[in-house]
C-alpha cells in the first residue's frame, strides 16, 4: 500500500503544521500495521484477540456474520464487520483493506467470530477447518436432560428452502453427515433445564439446534425448532428473549507463529442472568 508522505517545512505556519501532524495520524490509523487496516475501522463490536494476522471479536445476538440479502425483514441489522462483502469470497473490503470471514455464527447466536487480515492468513485458517483442526465449543441451555449426559450425536442433516429462508432437518435411516459431542454441565431439575458444553466436529447450517431438537432437547428459546410453549414460560419466568447459543470458545494452531491459540467470550449477559434466575431455589 503507498503511503503519502507528510513532511514539516521550516516555513510553515503552527496552523500549517498542526493539519499536516493530523493527516499522517489519520492515515496511519486507517492503514494499521503492515497495510492491513486497523481493527477499530473494521468492527465496532468487542474484541477479543488481535494481532498482525488474526482478529476474534465477541460477536453480540441479533448481529450479523455478514450480510445477508435472503434474510427477509432483516436486511438492516448491524453487521460484524464494516465495509463492503463479497459472497464468493467471504471477505469484506473497503478502500483501505481487505478482511476474510472464516466461519460464521447465526444472528441470534452470540460470541466467538474468527477473521483474517490477509488471504494467505486466511487460507491457512479455511485449512484447518477443512481438517477439523478448530475447536469451537458452545454453551447452550436446553429443555430435558441428554441420555447419557455425556456423548456424541451422529445425525443426517438436510438443508432446504421454506418461504425464502433456509431450514434444516434430520433425515432418518441415512449415513450421518452432522456430528458434535455434549456433556451436561448444569442442571436445573426444577424447571427440567440442562446447561451443555458442546463442541462442534462439522459445521452444518443450524446444526446445534436441529440435531438438540431432534434428540428431544430443543434449545431454549429457539423460536424455529424448539418448543414453543416452553419458550414463552421461559420468556415470562426468566425475561429469555433469545436463542441461548453462546459460542464460548474457539482454540486453533495460529497460523502465523504455529503456537496454540485459545479465545473464549464469557457467557451473554442476558444469558448469564436467565441462566442464574432458573438457578435459584
Amino acid at each position: 500500500m503507498q503511503t503519502r508522505q507528510y513532511g514539516f517545512d521550516l516555513n510553515m505556519s503552527t496552523m500549517e503544521m498542526f493539519l499536516c501532524w493530523l493527516c499522517a495520524l489519520i492515515e496511519a490509523a486507517g492503514s494499521g500495521q503492515n497495510g492491513r487496516m486497523a481493527s477499530g475501522f473494521w468492527t465496532q463490536w468487542p474484541i477479543l484477540y488481535e494481532d498482525q494476522w488474526l482478529l476474534i471479536i465477541n460477536k453480540p445476538a441479533g448481529v450479523l456474520s455478514h450480510p445477508n440479502e435472503g434474510c427477509a425483514g432483516r436486511k438492516d441489522a448491524p453487521v460484524a464487520f464494516e465495509g463492503g462483502y463479497d459472497a464468493a469470497k467471504r471477505c469484506f473490503s473497503s478502500q483501505t483493506g481487505h478482511l476474510w470471514l472464516l466461519h460464521r455464527l447465526d444472528q441470534d447466536t452470540s460470541g466467538v467470530l474468527l477473521a483474517a487480515k490477509d488471504q494467505e492468513t486466511a487460507q491457512a485458517c479455511r485449512l484447518l477447518f477443512e481438517k477439523k483442526q478448530v475447536q469451537k465449543d458452545y454453551l447452550t441451555l436446553v429443555f430435558g436432560r441428554p441420555v447419557p449426559p455425556k456423548g456424541c450425536w451422529r445425525d443426517c442433516l438436510e438443508k432446504r428452502q421454506e418461504g425464502g429462508k433456509v431450514r434444516s432437518r434430520v433425515c432418518r435411516h441415512r449415513p450421518p453427515n452432522a456430528e458434535l459431542c455434549y456433556e451436561v454441565e448444569k442442571s436445573i431439575p426444577r424447571w427440567q433445564l440442562s446447561l451443555l458444553r458442546v463442541r462442534l466436529l462439522t459445521g452444518r447450517t443450524h446444526q446445534i439446534r436441529v440435531q438438540a431438537a431432534a434428540h428431544r432437547c430443543p434449545v431454549a428459546g429457539d423460536g424455529v425448532y424448539g418448543d414453543f410453549q416452553r419458550n414463552r414460560e421461559m420468556k415470562r419466568a426468566f425475561g429469555l428473549k433469545r436463542l441461548f447459543l453462546h459460542a464460548a470458545t474457539l482454540g486453533l494452531n495460529h497460523p502465523g507463529t504455529g503456537k496454540k491459540l485459545s479465545v473464549e467470550a464469557s457467557l451473554a449477559d442476558d444469558l448469564q442472568k436467565c441462566l442464574e434466575e432458573a438457578a435459584k431455589p
